[in-house]
């Protein structure tokens, strides 16, 4: 049980990264899952919550804060005509059936096991960042077939086991299609909800009646934990989108991909000799 003394440095420390996740999507573009959830694992693994639980509850708790951040973004692309239905009537249910699968195979993994998958897909995100500015196209067109089933199937699962958005992998994956990069960030935003909401759901239903859960946790999301993140990460992410105008972004990758290349390498090292 955590010490009373110890509830408001652990508020601050949520409040700290719901700023830093809203400051960096609205720098880069980047979803605030791939921030909230190493920041998330390393605050719970300093206050010394239960080794079992600790990166299913950053993974489900991020989730939980991309429905409400997903929302507004989506509806603010689709506004100006930024989000694509018909690419999301053909990639949704596949995405759909990736993130029910990527859930389950999360609720029965153990913690290490997705540590390992956060810091191996972070690690690729990081290199992408330092190496390749503009990605690499594969084609001119998206994938048809069993390949669009098997990509976006990839998206969803991978996606849910990380407890990130659409944008951190179908952004480049669509761009890597030759699909218009304006278009696919903002449906990449609706991309996120798909993944979100049954996502949320099968972590919270993968964690119901689990021992050594945090207070005012359900499941594997605790409602504390989003509801300190998510008003932080929405007050400054159109903080970030004013200063990416304002000084080098080209900098500002590279310092973030530094950041999930140390991120990913702690979590390799807590993995592997923890």
């Amino acid at each position: 049980m955590l010490e009373p003394s110890a509830l408001l440095p652990l508020a601050a420390l949520l409040l700290a990264t719901g700023l830093f996740a809203g400051l960096i999507a609205g720098l880069l573009g980047v979803g605030g899952g791939i921030v909230i959830v190493p920041v998330l694992f390393h605050v719970l693994t300093g206050f010394d919550f239960d080794p079992a639980v600790r990166m299913h509850l950053a993974v489900g708790t991020s989730l939980a804060t991309i429905i409400a951040t997903s929302t507004v973004s989506a509806l603010s692309h689709y506004r100006r005509g930024g989000v694509d239905g018909a690419l999301l009537k053909s990639w949704g249910p596949w995405i759909f059936v990736g993130v029910a699968l990527g859930t389950a195979l999360a609720s029965v993994a153990e913690g290490v096991v997705l540590s390992l998958v956060f810091a191996s897909i972070a690690l690729m995100v990081a290199l992408r960042m330092m190496i390749s500015r503009e990605g690499v196209r594969i084609s001119d067109h998206l994938p048809q077939g069993i390949a669009k089933v098997l990509t976006a199937g990839f998206i969803g699962a991978v996606s849910a086991m990380m407890g990130i958005g659409g944008g951190t992998l179908s952004v480049p994956v669509l761009s890597a299609f030759g699909y218009p990069i304006r278009r696919a960030v903002g449906t990449a935003a609706a991309i996120g909800l798909i993944i979100a909401i049954p996502g949320t759901c099968g972590f919270v239903a993968a964690g119901w009646g689990q021992t050594g859960l945090p207070r005012f946790s359900l499941g594997y999301v605790n409602l504390a934990a989003f509801g300190l993140i998510v008003p932080a990460t929405m007050l400054a992410a159109p903080w970030g989108a004013r200063l990416a105008h304002t000084i080098r972004t080209d900098w500002l990758r590279t310092a973030f991909a530094f950041f999930l290349a140390v991120t990913s390498a702690r979590m390799y090292w807590d993995a592997l000799t923890g």
